[in-house]
């Protein structure tokens, strides 16, 4: 009986031991990383910056009023399609019609003096005349000494008050001749302001806006007070995406790239176009109290002029406009997810030096947690660490770090122009293995299910 026991003693413990060992091998096997492989290929990319804005007209019209006063008729409403030349509303005239009653009777007396001034030329020189005749008796009578010296230099001072006078009334002409170019020109500006009581459309187009009413007062606009905008008439044939792009994706934005624009009140459909405009001034934000004294951003204004013509469209409608760009054909494309940055190791030449991948960090059944990994150690002279962006090309059982060059980035991929080569097995995931793996780690691939 005790020779059985023990046998039983000795299986048991054979047992035990193989259950650890089982335990430690499964637990070890678990303790690698899994990953997702993808082989690289070559793809079409397009570059897309995407921005939102408002649907506005290529040409619109703001109409405001030339002269003050009531509208008396109105003969348009918002929504309505106008043809150039059409009577929208008219300006009570009868301030200005009395305006230019006394501008003509202004006119015609300024006429009449200067008639009046033009008689009194003909007076004074009529009058010089004859003071010159008189002179020229006196100076013919003192040379045979029949006159006095005082009837003489009488005579003398005469003339030179009558030609005093007649310049003086030659200059009062021209005063009123000045007058009559004042008033005339007073009468065609109320002319002119009177031909304004009556605004007829700029162009053909639809009355986007109205802001008046019959009856209402129109108030001109000063240097600190805007006028009031009577109407606003577009052009909507042709029209365009008004769109804020962000500072860091104008440098990329050109004339003459091609757009993709969708209007959220137009679902389901897509309306080309093409950047027509780039603002070479950013946009101001309006500043308000909840952000003050905080960093706004900086956009800059892109306008898309659209191709295709969209139904029912009003301006203000809210749009997404999707400009390509660039373009590349058959370039090789890496997964955005694959990419990463590790701090590398490079020789004098700036190749790369692949290190020894840190030790595994296991843990067993009822063992504390594993100290973290020691810091790398200081490179060799000649050598330097810096940040490099890569991916990790699989190469069973281990992944391999592969410093790459990239071009422009697509939605889902980035052209790669340096390190890899189509065929290549990238590691795209999941994201806790891609952070925690490094150069030379061992991985275990996750199989397609």
């Amino acid at each position: 009986m005790k020779g059985r026991t023990w046998l039983i003693l000795v299986a048991v413990v054979i047992i035990l031991a193989a259950a650890g060992v089982g335990a430690r091998i499964y637990r070890n096997a678990n303790s690698l990383p899994a990953v997702t492989v993808d082989p690289i290929r070559t793809r079409d990319l397009d570059a897309i910056v995407s921005a939102s804005g408002k649907i506005q007209p290529k040409r619109q019209v703001n109409v405001s009023a030339q002269t003050m006063g009531r509208v008396t008729r109105l003969a348009v409403q918002e929504g309505q399609r106008v043809k150039a030349g059409q009577f929208l509303l008219e300006i009570d005239p009868k301030a200005l019609a009395g305006q230019l009653d006394r501008g003509e009777a202004s006119v015609a007396a300024a006429r009449s003096s200067l008639q009046q001034a033009a008689t009194a030329v003909d007076q004074a020189r009529a009058t010089l005349d004859l003071a010159q005749q008189t002179l020229r008796r006196q100076q013919e009578l003192s040379k045979d000494g029949l006159t006095t010296r005082e009837a003489l230099e009488r005579a003398q001072n005469d003339v030179i008050v009558r030609e005093a006078e007649l310049k003086t009334r030659q200059q009062e002409v021209q005063t009123r001749e000045q007058q009559i170019k004042q008033e005339q020109a007073a009468l065609s500006t109320t002319r002119y302001n009177l031909s304004q009581v009556i605004i007829n459309s700029p162009m053909d187009g639809i009355v986007t806006r109205r802001n008046i009413e019959e009856g209402e007062n129109v108030v001109l606009g000063t240097m600190n007070n805007a006028g009031t905008v009577l109407l606003t008439v577009a052009d909507m044939s042709a029209i365009q995406a008004e769109i804020e792009v962000d500072e860091t994706d104008i440098p990329n934005v050109a004339i003459g790239q091609a757009a993709v624009v969708t209007i959220d009140a137009v679902p389901d459909r897509m309306f080309k176009g093409r950047v027509t405009d780039i603002g070479n001034s950013p946009i101001q934000a309006a500043a308000s109290p909840a952000n003050t004294g905080q960093r706004q951003a900086t956009n800059f204004k892109v306008v898309v002029t659209i191709d295709d013509q969209v139904p029912d469209v009003r301006p203000g409608f809210t749009c997404t406009a999707e400009i390509t760009t660039a373009s590349r054909k058959n370039a090789i494309a890496v997964p955005i997810q694959a990419l990463t940055v590790r701090e590398m190791l490079f020789d004098e030449h700036g190749t790369l030096v692949h290190e020894p991948p840190p030790p595994v960090q296991r843990r067993f059944f009822g063992a504390a947690p594993a100290a973290p990994p020691p810091p790398p150690a200081d490179p060799a002279p000649g050598q330097t660490r810096k940040e490099t962006e890569g991916v990790f090309v699989f190469r069973d059982p281990k992944v391999v770090f592969a410093p790459v060059k990239t071009g422009i980035a697509g939605e889902r991929y980035f052209e790669v122009l340096s390190g890899l080569k189509a065929g290549d097995q990238v590691v795209t995931g999941p994201f806790d293995s891609v952070r925690q793996i490094a150069d030379g780690s061992a991985v275990k691939q996750n199989l397609p299910r």
